[in-house]
């Protein structure tokens, strides 16, 4: 069956209050059509996961920009002075965590594991209320698995089966962030009749949807 959607009937799918994971590094990798459905569908209430706010016109940050966003959880805000006003103002709640450890709590997730044990942030404030395992001797924090409502990635092409081929660091968080929601909108920006299965980098029975970027 194909997975060929128009982006208005993907974003139909998504709700007030939803958990979003998406996909970029600073706007690299991010699917910006289906931001732009986003804000025009007027959803609001939103819980962002990612790598960063991007900044104030690019992006998820537009989302932050137009206020549309209640929780963010990423790994540094410093491009997007927006998203640094609203965690002050207390308008939206802010959770910074360090980059490695989002991407493996974002594999955990996918895989269905329950955490991740890692050293980084021992004896910082990172390990505020978290809970502490010791393995041979040596400190680790248990970091919780993270999944979502909804992913929303950005892939360089793919055909009708949902199967997934990115370009050099538009790959980034994409990948892992495909395994770890209950529905998983890909935006590409070429559609082709086949892939060589030697080539393909996400396997299309993750993906839910497919929709096109220049749409």
């Amino acid at each position: 069956m194909s997975k060929l959607v128009s982006i208005e009937q993907a974003v139909a799918k998504l709700e007030h209050g939803q958990s979003l994971l998406i996909g970029g590094f600073l706007n690299v990798g991010t699917p910006e059509r289906l931001v732009d459905f986003i804000l025009e569908k007027g959803l609001n209430d939103l819980e962002i996961i990612g790598n960063d706010t991007s900044f104030p016109d690019k992006g998820v940050g537009r989302l932050v920009a137009n206020k549309r966003v209640r929780k963010v959880v990423a790994t540094h805000i410093g491009t997007n002075p927006e998203t640094g006003k609203q965690m002050h103002s207390g308008e939206t709640e802010v959770v910074l965590v360090p980059q490695g450890t989002l991407a493996e709590q974002i594999r955990a997730g996918g895989a269905g594991l329950g955490g991740v044990l890692t050293p980084t942030g021992i004896g910082t404030v990172v390990e505020e209320g978290k809970e502490k395992v010791t393995v041979d001797g040596k400190d680790f924090l248990l970091e919780k698995p993270i999944g979502a409502d909804v992913a929303l990635i950005k892939a360089y092409k793919a055909e009708k089966y949902g199967n997934l081929v990115y370009r050099k660091a538009a790959r980034n968080f994409n990948p892992i962030m495909a395994t770890a929601a209950k529905l998983v909108i890909a935006e590409v920006d070429h559609v082709v009749e086949s892939i060589d299965p030697d080539e393909v980098m996400t396997p299309g029975v993750f993906v839910d949807m497919v929709v096109r970027g220049d749409e």
